[in-house]
């Protein structure tokens, strides 16, 4: 071989290695669809800014490896939430979706993501079609399923001595899942039921309807802007003490409590994360998240972040492969090796978390602050009603 030809042969060699490098460090490409606008766009903020927190922390990483997250808004609409899924999955190539708030996205989005072979890793919306039978090798939740959340209001309602419920949520499948779940641990009786619009702003008509039923109590699922406008005018129709609140994380979150202040002041409600756990984890978030983005985090941002710490664990198991070893993917995710900002994390047989719940109760301190104190543990590794119908070990 002429000296030519040897230098050929080296700079070719040469080439294809930096090619391989080149493949090599391609990042992981996770795209988060969520909800960034409407009344309800703080919740998907949250979870966005959670979820790039964890990944600032590691430099752009997640496990040690690089990783892309593309995220584009929903607009709270299904339509919205295919077409992104549809772009992500086959123009950008992601392995892992994420991102989803609400229950009217997540059955869209969901199959479509599975179909391409893809992992769905849940950091809010969690419904029970996906749960049970319809349970999925490749989805995850790292939240909770939808009904478990309102189920610990339910046990709650029970130990604070209430014998009669009125009970409304907006009508869709996050909202069908909130009373179900009520109703299967509440052992009083349903003074009525009521189903609103998702996204509606006004709730004379339903205070009326409280009002004439006299309950001891009303339970309701009303996140966001819903919430907020729910509470003010419940509050100011003087129900508040009259027919007393408990509610889940979900209507009574740290957004809420601000933008409603004294309104807040004894409405009890139940939870998996606080911001006063007192955990190493909790603390690092809770510390840079403030630093980050100057607010206080919700429970959202607890669950974005608690995400991608679970994505992480998956990463680092499998050196930054997912498609490539989809079975030793699947099975980190499912081992859970990270520290939950929550405490222990371990994920049911459905891959839904077995959370502890918190029973908390807002109250106003001697300065004047609101804050939402813990007050008991309500349920321990609380396994949500449709795992024992999955047939995934």
């Amino acid at each position: 071989m002429t000296l030519k030809s040897k230098l050929m042969t080296a700079v070719a060699a040469t080439s294809l290695s930096l090619i391989s490098a080149v493949a090599w460090a391609e990042p992981v490409k996770i795209g988060m669809i969520t909800t960034l606008s409407t009344g309800a766009g703080y919740l998907g903020e949250d979870v966005r800014d959670g979820f790039l927190l964890a990944v600032s922390e590691e430099g752009g990483k997640l496990g040690g490896t690089e990783v892309e997250v593309l995220v584009e808004d929903d607009g709270r609409k299904p339509g919205n939430g295919k077409q992104i899924a549809d772009k992500f999955l086959k123009k950008d190539k992601v392995e892992i979706m994420t991102g989803v708030i609400f229950s009217n996205i997540t059955p869209v989005v969901v199959p479509l993501t599975i179909k391409a072979g893809a992992f769905y890793v849940s950091p809010n919306s969690a419904p029970s079609i996906f749960a049970g039978k319809g349970c999925n090798e490749n989805y995850f939740v790292a939240s909770w399923q939808n009904d478990s959340l309102h189920e610990s209001a339910g046990i709650y309602a029970n130990e604070l001595g209430y014998k009669n419920a009125y009970i409304l949520a907006p009508n869709y499948q996050a909202g069908k899942d909130s009373l179900a779940g009520f109703k299967r641990f509440f052992k009083g009786k349903i003074a009525g039921e009521t189903y609103t619009k998702l996204g509606q702003t006004d709730y004379a008509a339903e205070i009326a309807k409280i009002r004439d039923a006299n309950p001891d109590m009303v339970f309701h699922f009303l996140p966001g802007g819903m919430g907020i406008n729910f509470l003010k005018q419940y509050s100011q129709a003087g129900l508040k003490d009259k027919f007393p609140l408990v509610v889940s994380t979900a209507s009574m979150d740290e957004k809420i409590m601000g933008a409603v202040k004294d309104a807040a002041v004894g409405v009890r409600s139940t939870s998996h994360w606080s911001v006063w756990l007192d955990n190493a984890a909790n603390k690092t978030f809770v510390d840079g998240f403030k630093k980050a983005y100057n607010r206080v985090p919700t429970v959202y941002a607890s669950q974005g972040y608690d995400t991608a710490k679970l994505i992480a664990s998956a990463l680092k198991a499998t050196g930054g492969k997912v498609s490539a070893d989809k079975d030793g993917f699947r099975a980190a995710l499912k081992k859970a090796d990270f520290e939950s900002v929550r405490g222990e994390f371990r994920l049911a047989n459905n891959n839904h978390p077995m959370n502890d719940w918190l029973g908390q109760v807002v109250e106003k301190q001697a300065d004047g602050t609101i804050v939402n104190k813990i007050v008991k543990v309500v349920a321990e590794s609380h396994k949500d009603a449709y795992a024992d119908q999955c047939p995934l070990k």
